[in-house]
């Protein structure tokens, strides 16, 4: 089955008009920010941040919630329109020869670029990496502040979720675990030749 998935492919849950991604943040800034739908202004929206389409490389990367600093996973939904215009305007946040013309011409992309994409494996319900890559989008300067305050629909609280999972994975019920994950199926990004090595 895993071959016919496509090496590099976003897989979210999106509707006509959203897409959601993830973060972990500490409590001080996660629960503000599930609470009041937005996030607070103790976050800082100059830094680069990362978001995750996916559920699992979220709880791989957090540890189910349990990592210091990230135990509150947010579920944030945000516009396509601005998820599309991050895609459109990213850089691969290593380089390529087969994308750039050289190293110099890269790092210029980087340096002006105000995303940045990267492609780390897919993590299965145990968090072990499948043959397939889960993608990584990085917002800095002014992404990173439309993000905060154009793009962002709505933030959930999704802790709870997530840890309920590790349970009953930890009690060995795999089927109630994975009910309990969002539906993620491929989002139609159109061709994005600029970052698919």
């Amino acid at each position: 089955m895993s071959h016919e998935v496509p090496t590099r492919a976003v897989r979210a849950a999106h509707t006509d008009t959203t897409i959601t991604v993830y973060q972990a943040y500490s409590p001080a800034l996660g629960l503000p920010a599930a609470r009041d739908g937005r996030f607070p202004p103790a976050w800082k929206r100059e830094r680069m941040t990362w978001i995750k389409p996916s559920f699992l490389w979220m709880m791989y990367r957090c540890g189910w919630g349990t990592k210091d600093g990230q135990e509150t996973v947010l579920a944030v939904e945000i516009t396509r329109e601005g998820f599309d215009r991050a895609l459109r305007e990213a850089c691969l946040s290593h380089y390529v020869p087969d994308v750039h013309a050289d190293r110099a011409a890269w790092q210029e992309a980087l340096r002006s670029a105000p995303t940045r994409v990267q492609w780390d494996p897919e993590r299965d319900l145990r968090l072990n990496p499948l043959p397939y890559r889960s993608l990584q989008l990085g917002l800095s300067g002014p992404a990173s502040r439309a993000y905060a305050d154009e793009w962002t629909v709505a933030i959930r609280d999704v802790t709870g979720t997530a840890r309920e999972i590790r349970r009953l994975l930890g009690a060995g019920d795999e089927a109630g675990a994975r009910a309990l994950l969002p539906t993620e199926t491929p989002y139609p990004t159109g061709p994005l030749p600029h970052l698919v090595a």
